[in-house]
């Protein structure tokens, strides 16, 4: 069918960008073993290297544990536990996650069965379900969210013995009224 002459397949090789667009040429042999060039991909999630936002889609489902150092947006189903320190983490509407979490940030549009631990705040949006104990320093729950567990107001900011010979105007109002006693 080739005769003596069998197509040469190239391997992908990255063109010039154009505002942030990367175009490939194609790796489809044609009978003269030439390689075609396709349209520009677009990307509508931007890769930044060290600390971009993950998206698990829709059709995912994992069973395990998720560590990283990058924000993430969870729109499949998780179970097991979800560690982002110092990051973000977005539960999709779509969402479903039986997982304990722990990041920095958690915004939950889906449904969250799991503790949720964050170092700065939880916000549960109004179509949002969290069945599990939250421990967070700021919380949010939009009125028409589900929500049962405890909440538990963790400040990290909380002042030590060292704080108080600071400036009062540096105290947060506790230490004030503790230094008052």
């Amino acid at each position: 069918m080739w005769g003596d002459k069998k197509p040469e397949i190239p391997a992908k090789t990255p063109l010039p960008q154009q505002q942030g667009k990367t175009s490939y040429t194609a790796a489809t042999p044609t009978l003269s073993g030439e390689a075609k060039t396709m349209a520009p991909m677009d990307s509508s999630y931007p890769s930044t290297p060290g600390g971009g936002t993950a998206r698990l889609g829709a059709s995912l489902h994992i069973k395990g544990e998720i560590t990283g150092n990058e924000d993430l947006v969870i729109d499949g189903s998780v179970e097991g536990l979800v560690q982002l320190e110092d990051r973000k983490l977005t539960v999709g509407a779509s969402a479903r996650v039986t997982a304990d979490i722990i990041a920095r940030e958690v915004c939950v549009y889906g449904n969250v069965k799991g503790n949720l631990r964050a170092r700065d705040r939880i916000e549960i949006k109004k179509d949002g379900s969290v069945v599990g104990d939250l421990t967070t320093a700021r919380i949010m729950i939009e009125d028409g969210a589900y929500f049962k567990g405890s909440i538990e107001i963790d400040k990290a900011g909380e002042p030590s013995e060292n704080d108080l010979e600071k400036p009062a105007y540096t105290r947060s109002r506790s230490a004030a009224a503790a230094n008052k006693e």
